[in-house]
């Protein structure tokens, strides 16, 4: 299969927006996600940009993508959080999944970026030996925390 990656522009937000629901719902969480293209333009492509996207096209249709941002590591220094990868169904097998990922590799090693870190879920056992395959570490005793929007309010009105 012929595809080409690229750095997304502005007019992909649709087309990346669809492929985080089309995660959200290979994640088991199809109703999970609240942001919308106009909020990935904002926040992607404004002032003060909060995350980079590459795309993977082929017929100029955006098959594939891979959203990262910069964060710092207190014992590392300069790091990389993958937010998302992720590859229509359809297109998946094809090594494009494998390309997105090497290319924000190569970017955090041309950019000096001490480490690449993101999470994968303890079940998609496909993911876990690709990135053990590459030498990623894949933690089993470390847990992943949030809060979200309602409790972050609650926990601030009550301090």
């Amino acid at each position: 299969m012929n595809f080409k990656l690229r750095k997304a522009r502005q007019t992909d937000m649709e087309s990346v927006l669809l492929l985080i629901k089309e995660l959200a719902t290979f994640e088991k969480e199809p109703n999970a996600v609240q942001i919308t293209a106009e909020n990935l333009v904002e926040d992607g492509f404004g002032n003060k940009q909060a995350f980079q996207v590459i795309v993977a096209e082929s017929d100029d249709e955006i098959i594939g993508m891979t959203l990262f941002y910069s964060r710092y590591s207190t014992w590392k220094g300069k790091s990389i959080h993958l937010e998302d990868l992720i590859v229509q169904q359809k297109h998946r097998g094809k090594g494009i999944g494998s390309a997105l990922y090497s290319e924000v590799l190569k970017y955090a090693h041309k950019n000096n970026y001490k480490r690449v870190a993101w999470e994968v879920l303890d079940w998609n056992k496909v993911a876990i030996d690709f990135y053990r395959s590459t030498g990623a570490k894949v933690f089993d005793n470390w847990k992943i925390a949030q809060i979200d929007e309602q409790a972050l309010k609650r926990y601030v009105d009550n301090i």
